[in-house]
């Protein structure tokens, strides 16, 4: 998955940039309404806007080219399915077990044997690891707090990854049957006007309910710009992907955030600016090593390290900020390097089967003449 131009680094470096700078936006964003509630973003009310929802779609837009690329290498159902658990479910079962098991009965204002008691504590260990029976709260955890609604309010994306990975392999099943790969714009038509319907927001989960405590309207708005993501890789020598166009497309956005139609402007920049940037990231950057890929971890470790810095009485934004993005980074480095790293080697045991080796054909000996009838 190179870009054409060599001037290029790998894009696969630009997409871990460009994921660590996004988990790091999101992380700045919720440091505001964790100690103000009544705001929904770091970014003044007037705005219209947070750069951590933002970032969502950009995410959302990397994964579905990235894990299209994954099915396109090697279109096993199997396979696939096995690397997506093996990424996505080993750091989010270590931060569940942490967060229930370490902080839990350590800042719960309840007694210990009323926590450990607690059905509310296992289902939270249960559920949240199972992702679509996600749990938010834990007995008496961060209930001092100025938002106490959530031990871990950044797992609520992880189901919506999760369904895009379904639709990434139901797609392919279906495509591989002989189906037209246009068959991928059918799926977005539907996604876009489920959105249209329900019209979730950042600060608004929008139309539809809730199935099995996923919302329905953020997950489609989320699947929008994935699903989006899955064309421009299938299209990708087809599309050019410029960073002008990338620039020119993200002041559309601003000019049209307040109008009915900026959603879909913003989906589009999103989608287009992240994975144009990662195929045209700078040669220079691509030496940054593991550095720049902890970003999940950045991602799932980050709410809990703030909650925590919140209990032990930051209540200033700014230094919110300054103490919650470095021991996050640092969480998410030891994910990658203690978590990721090793699980991500179990993939070797997925790898394709290598070819039957095609044994010669030994030649027909040739035809013997027939002799002439002797008249």
């Amino acid at each position: 998955m190179r870009a054409v131009s060599k001037t290029y680094a790998d894009p696969n470096i630009g997409f871990a940039w460009l994921r660590t700078i996004g988990a790091l936006i999101v992380v700045i964003d919720h440091c505001s309404p964790l100690l103000h509630p009544e705001r929904l973003t770091i970014f003044p009310a007037s705005w219209g806007a947070s750069p951590g929802y933002v970032a969502l779609m950009g995410f959302f837009a990397m994964s579905g080219y990235q894990i299209q690329d994954s099915w396109a290498r090697d279109p096993s159902w199997w396979r696939f399915s096995a690397r997506r658990l093996l990424r996505i479910l080993p750091p989010v079962v270590l931060v569940v077990a942490v967060t229930a098991l370490v902080i839990g009965p350590l800042v719960t204002s309840w007694p210990q044997a009323d926590y450990w008691a607690s059905a509310q504590t296992w289902r939270y260990l249960v559920g949240t690891t199972l992702l679509f029976l996600l749990q938010h709260r834990l007995p008496g955890v961060f209930d001092s707090n100025p938002y106490p609604w959530s031990a871990n309010g950044a797992l609520w994306t992880l189901p919506m990854e999760m369904l895009g990975y379904v639709i990434v392999l139901v797609v392919g099943l279906v495509i591989a049957l002989g189906v037209s790969r246009l068959f991928l714009f059918a799926v977005l038509a539907v996604m876009v006007f489920a959105d249209s319907q329900t019209l979730a927001t950042f600060g608004d989960h929008g139309r539809g309910g809730s199935l099995l405590d996923v919302p329905v309207g953020s997950t489609i708005a989320f699947l929008v710009p994935f699903v989006l993501g899955v064309i421009l890789h299938t299209y990708r020598d087809r599309i050019p992907f410029r960073p002008v166009a990338a620039i020119a497309l993200l002041a559309v956005w601003v000019a049209l955030n307040h109008t009915p139609v900026g959603r879909y402007a913003l989906v589009v920049a999103a989608s287009y600016g992240a994975i144009t940037w990662a195929r045209h990231w700078p040669t220079r950057l691509e030496k940054a090593g593991d550095w720049v890929y902890g970003s999940y971890g950045t991602y799932i470790w980050a709410f809990p390290i703030q909650q925590l810095l919140i209990m032990a009485g930051v209540r200033n934004v700014a230094l919110l900020v300054a103490l919650a993005v470095p021991l996050a980074f640092a969480a998410g480095q030891l994910s990658w390097r203690y978590v990721e790293k090793p699980t991500q080697r179990l993939r070797r045991h997925l790898r394709r089967p290598a070819p039957r080796p095609v044994l010669p054909v030994p030649p027909r000996p040739a035809p013997r003449p027939m002799a002439r009838a002797v008249r």
